[in-house]
């Protein structure tokens, strides 16, 4: 088990410069998957080298692709094809790493395979039937504790094709489906109301796979043969909202995160932020790896609370932590539901943010679905999170002690290296004391 690394963050000086953050964690994890269930040599640059991917990346390797990285910090995959992956030895164990943990189940399903999945102590509390209950229909079979990690799978060698109405938006659950239609014959079909994620959709065509989309169904055509690709990551949207919010917070701030990903389903922290009066300017747009590109100019700003519509929710769901920090230093009531999801990441995310809040003196309503933060433009701070294995947390509530009127201590920041492992150097080159 990994020794904890409290972290202190207090006021300093404004945040100046420039800064890239590293490679987007989804589409880091998909890379790495297509690429091993493609035929030839896949090459990625920008690869997130946090301990989530690289868990997915050693899995891959289990599961019998070639994978490795040259000293150029390029990833070379060797696939195995659609259908190819080899039953592994011993358990796939994923850490922290619900995305490579849940796609990857729906990678092996429609292979006929046996594979035990786990992960950290964080990990196995999460559950896990809202992506085994699809993957079954094709005819998978697993066994396992309720439905908490560990789990077996035993993959089908008769794969049937589904038709499947998402019961909640979740990108994980889409994209599980998705991939494990690639080896079944047919065309599968997955039905979402409510717009997620479409980086798997997106990456499938680049890997060559039929991808079909009108109004609310995507659907893959099986028996697929994925070709080889070249894949440069651009920067993680989700990395860039700590420093984004930082700056926006930290008085006479002024900062350029280089190389943001603005996929339009994942700008959402942005667009709120807008709204709330924030001033960020997007610049330099172009496409990388098949996604929208563009630098992010940021100033300090005076912040006004909102109400946050739920249906932007799923565009910036893993921003919501950051969200509510922002929201602490901005005037008036910020109103933020359907966060039912939140209760099911790394932590109960909800309870975890409402208490952090509280502990800093900021007044906040716990909702079933959603929070209601009361801003009075500033925030006394002074306390010590309890992050509950959450790297979110640990690097939102560091971000808020860099403008709260006395510092903030995270209980454990080792977990920032499962996301964003250079987030204290990163920080600190703008400026920031974080300790």
């Amino acid at each position: 088990m990994t020794e904890m690394q409290p972290l202190l963050a207090r006021r300093g000086h404004a945040l100046k410069g420039r800064a890239a953050v590293p490679g987007d964690k989804s589409l880091s994890h998909r890379a790495l998957i297509l690429g091993a269930m493609a035929v030839g040599e896949t090459r990625v640059s920008g690869l997130l080298e946090a301990d989530d991917v690289l868990r997915t990346a050693e899995a891959m390797r289990r599961l019998g692709a070639d994978v490795t990285r040259d000293d150029k910090g390029v990833w070379h995959v060797h696939g195995v094809g659609v259908g190819g992956f080899s039953e592994p030895d011993g358990q796939l164990d994923f850490g922290n790493s619900g995305t490579g943990c849940r796609l990857t189940m729906g990678a092996v399903a429609t292979t006929p395979i046996a594979v035990s999945f786990t992960g950290d102590e964080s990990l196995r509390r999460r559950p896990m039937k809202r992506v085994l209950e699809p993957l079954s229909l094709f005819g998978m079979e697993w066994s396992g504790r309720d439905d908490r990690l560990p789990i077996s799978i035993t993959g089908t060698a008769q794969p049937m094709p589904i038709e499947y109405a998402l019961p909640v938006p979740s990108a994980q659950v889409k994209s599980a489906i998705l991939l494990a239609a690639l080896n079944t014959p047919g065309r599968t079909t997955v039905i979402e109301r409510v717009p997620t994620r479409d980086h798997t959709e997106r990456m499938l065509r680049a890997f060559g796979a039929e991808v079909r989309l009108e109004g609310e169904t995507i659907s893959v055509q099986g028996e697929a043969e994925l070709t080889p690709a070249q894949i440069a990551i651009p920067g993680d949207p989700s990395s860039a909202a700590f420093p984004l919010v930082a700056a926006l917070i930290v008085p006479e701030s002024d900062i350029v995160l280089e190389g943001v990903m603005l996929n339009p389903r994942r700008t959402g922290l942005i667009e709120t932020l807008k709204a709330m009066g924030a001033k960020i300017d997007v610049t330099n747009m172009r496409e990388q790896g098949g996604e929208p590109v563009g630098d992010l100019r940021v100033w300090a700003s005076a912040l006004k609370g909102i109400d946050v519509a739920p249906e932007r929710a799923p565009s910036m769901i893993d921003e919501f932590p950051v969200l509510a920090v922002a929201a602490s230093f901005a005037a008036g009531r910020t109103t933020m539901r359907g966060l039912s999801e939140l209760r099911v990441k790394e932590s109960d995310r909800l309870a975890a943010i409402a208490a952090g809040l509280k502990a800093c003196g900021v007044n906040v309503e716990e909702l079933d679905d959603g929070l209601i933060v009361d801003g009075r433009g500033k925030v006394a701070g002074g306390a010590t999170i309890a992050t509950q294995m959450d790297h979110r947390i640990a690097m939102s509530f560091l971000v808020m002690g860099l403008a709260s009127q006395q510092p903030v201590r995270v209980d454990d920041g080792s977990m920032t290296a499962t996301s964003f492992p250079n987030f204290t150097a990163l920080m600190g080159n703008l400026g920031a004391d974080i300790q």
